[in-house]
């Protein structure tokens, strides 16, 4: 049973009569993009994709994402790719957050509906395509694979939300839980890109001050985030950008759950 809906760009242009006034905001230990900032005119194109259009909501640049890039790919009936990756040291998390792709890994075909999650490791052999008559959409997670020798790289597998358990926090009363796709504890990961979930009243009980970088994307509902000093209210189609060490907190009040995709660093030493 599918954990759906999942909110996704939909594109279009605001009309001339609104107002400026927006919750996006950029500073130096978190960004706060807003859905109503995703319209056609920010949309980019990368080679070798038919049919296809981006929203760039995360790329590596001084002082703010330091280790990945983060897509929402749109992609039309007929659309896609049979060469998508160019870097043989990228690895790549997709989750399909509207309509169906099929996603080739090694000559294997898979289809991954709304809620369909691939890790595409380093050097994988992958292509994506939309064979249906609607448009779909998901997110492409890609970092650059730290190796490290004596630990083998990661294999490439196929999951879905819905499939996967929801492990909940300690004494949180199943109030505050993770989809987790990779086990917290396998060293052939440097990356986790998970589902949290929580229920009303719902709460990150203290300033979370940590290393590792962080990229959320709202999927359901809505919330109040503490992101350093500030408290913003966000919704489902926002995505927020946090710093390595920015304080961090949260408080899901309702009516309904509130749910994101989570990007994090992991498992490696600190670069000197």
């Amino acid at each position: 049973m599918s954990r759906a809906p999942y909110y996704a760009p939909q594109g279009g242009l605001p009309p001339q009569t609104q107002l400026l006034t927006d919750r996006a905001m950029f500073t130096e230990s978190f960004a706060v993009i807003p859905k109503g900032t995703m319209t056609d005119i920010v949309t980019s194109y990368l080679p070798f994709w038919a049919q296809t259009r981006v929203w760039v909501i995360a790329r590596p640049m001084s002082g703010f994402s330091e280790t990945f890039s983060h897509y929402i790919a749109d992609v039309a009936p007929g659309g896609g790719s049979d060469k998508p990756e160019l870097e043989i040291l990228a690895q790549s998390v997709l989750f399909v957050v509207e309509g169906q792709v099929s996603v080739t890994i090694s000559g294997v075909v898979h289809v991954l509906n709304e809620g369909g999650y691939a890790f595409l490791p380093a050097g994988c052999d992958w292509q994506l395509k939309n064979t249906t008559e609607a448009s779909a959409k998901f997110h492409w997670i890609r970092k650059k694979y730290q190796s490290v020798e004596g630990i083998e790289a990661p294999e490439p597998f196929v999951s879905s939300d819905a499939d996967t358990p929801i492990t909940y926090m300690p004494d949180t009363d199943g109030k505050w839980g993770t989809t987790r796709f990779v086990e917290p504890d396998d060293m052939r990961h440097d990356m986790h890109v998970n589902v949290v979930t929580f229920e009303p009243g719902g709460v990150i009980p203290f300033l979370e001050t940590h290393v590792m970088e962080h990229g959320l994307y709202v999927l359901e509902g809505k919330a109040v985030y503490k992101l350093n000093q500030d408290w913003v209210e966000v919704e489902a189609g926002d995505y927020m950008w946090l710093r390595a060490f920015c304080p961090q907190a949260c408080y899901a009040g309702g009516p309904g759950k509130f749910r994101y995709l989570l990007y994090k660093d992991v498992n490696r030493h600190m670069p000197l």
